[in-house]
């Protein structure tokens, strides 16, 4: 007897359409996202088209928005790889309703709503303690260091613009002056586009002193931060009580005020960037900032900053969550990164509980001596405490996944765009992305 099979008629035509909604299993996180953003208030995105005007019939905000979505909570980022998908992915096809959209029109909608696609991470938390899965019993903040759009071969140290401007300034000097030649010295000579040259190597000599400045500008920035003044140069007075021969005076200051450390660095691509070290080296990189909610690690809260250090960065954290959510979470986890005797001070105040490590766990730490840092000693007496140790052992297991699910399960190790607001507009969308595709996982 012959075996049978299920039909296969790959030819046969359909007699009635089928439904959009039955390409796709029930509880598919297209679904989710799609009935997710219909409840959201998109009314920003419309507020662009209300005016109207003599233009192409734009595509529908919400369609764009759902595609753009669920691309950043499937790690695909590209307008391109995007563009591709509504054409051969079932999931985007079904978002899409029978649109297709070019990749340019993608890319574009992307640019011009970043900050509207960024503010969508704050209905979406709010979303999330709507339906429970947001508590605030405690949270957990941590960094993750994520790649510029930039390469880190296209910046330069402070030393090294000083001595390529000298260069470029002699290069410019020398075709000046073989442009003065006259035209039979200049006939044995190899052709050459002087001018363009010329041009080439001026453009070169602005970008360098625009990053010099650059560079000076956020020194003396930190300087003063610092507590240093302008006219703090002046070499320190000689002390009197000494019979020894008395030193030679020598300057306050190892720089001038303002004046950058020779290893400090600018990028040409991405000014904003920073190098920072990273598990595969040193990377042109951002500093993204998340506080997550313990209960089902839903991200409460993202930031992004351009230093590598997480010192300073806990009170903002806190008071983002308390913006987004409307309440104040009972504890607060950090890692060593946070520590600082000025941070501790401002949250002792605070009415979340913040319990910060001193330095990395399993290693005895130093002790500290409360009349010269008592809010430090606070917190180590906190930290050895049973309760302190119980509830710091936690941050780990609650922050950490997150930030690796934005890397390993979305994909997401490098921004599109450059400048840090629109970074930082990026990076709360793929967070929004990826507290959809959790929120999909428990109401499931």
């Amino acid at each position: 007897m012959p075996t049978s099979y299920q039909p296969y008629a790959p030819d046969q035509d359909l007699l009635l359409p089928q439904s959009l909604q039955e390409w796709l299993p029930p509880g598919h996180l297209a679904h989710y996202i799609s009935d997710t953003i219909d409840a959201l208030d998109l009314s920003a995105f419309f507020k662009r088209y209300e005016d109207g005007g003599s233009r192409n019939q734009p595509f529908h905000p919400a369609m764009m928005v759902k595609v753009l979505v669920y691309g950043y909570a499937t790690g695909v980022f590209s307008s391109r790889k995007i563009a591709r998908k509504l054409h051969e992915d079932v999931a985007f096809r079904v978002l899409g309703a029978g649109n297709f959209p070019k990749h340019r029109t993608l890319c574009d909608f992307r640019a011009l709503h970043l900050s509207e696609l960024a503010a969508l991470f704050v209905q979406i938390v709010k979303l999330a303690g709507e339906c429970g899965l947001i508590k605030l019993g405690t949270i957990a903040v941590d960094g993750t260091k994520l790649r510029a759009n930039a390469s880190k071969h296209k910046a330069m140290s402070y030393e090294r613009m000083q001595a390529a401007e000298v260069e470029l300034k002699a290069q410019i000097d020398a075709l000046l002056a073989r442009a003065a030649q006259t035209d039979g010295a200049e006939a044995d000579e190899p052709e050459l586009d002087i001018p363009a040259e010329i041009a080439r190597r001026e453009q070169r000599v602005k970008a360098i002193q625009a990053a010099k400045l650059r560079l000076e500008a956020r020194q003396r920035e930190a300087d003063l931060q610092r507590g240093r003044t302008p006219d703090d140069d002046e070499p320190p007075a000689q002390s009197e009580a000494s019979s020894a021969k008395p030193k030679k005076p020598g300057p306050a200051f190892k720089r001038a005020f303002g004046e950058p450390a020779p290893k400090a660095q600018d990028n040409f691509t991405d000014p904003d960037s920073r190098i920072m070290k990273t598990s595969v080296g040193f990377e042109q990189c951002f500093n993204g900032q998340t506080a997550v909610d313990a209960h089902r690690q839903i991200i409460v809260a993202a930031d992004l900053t351009h230093c590598a250090a997480d010192s300073g960065e806990l009170p903002g954290m806190l008071d983002a969550v308390t913006r987004n959510t409307g309440c104040h979470p009972e504890v607060a986890l950090a890692d060593a990164g946070y520590r600082s005797e000025a941070v501790l001070a401002q949250l002792s105040a605070s009415p979340t509980r913040a319990i910060v490590a001193l330095g990395r766990e399993g290693k005895k730490q130093a002790s500290v001596q409360p009349d010269k840092l008592p809010y430090t000693a606070a917190m180590a007496a906190t930290l050895e405490s049973a309760e302190g140790r119980a509830r710091y052992r936690r941050r780990k297991a609650i922050v950490e996944p997150p930030n690796a699910w934005i890397k390993h399960v979305l994909g997401f190790r490098q921004f599109s765009f450059r400048g840090i607001d629109k970074v930082r507009s990026e990076f709360k969308l793929v967070c929004a992305a990826l507290n959809l595709r959790r929120m999909a996982q428990m109401t499931a």
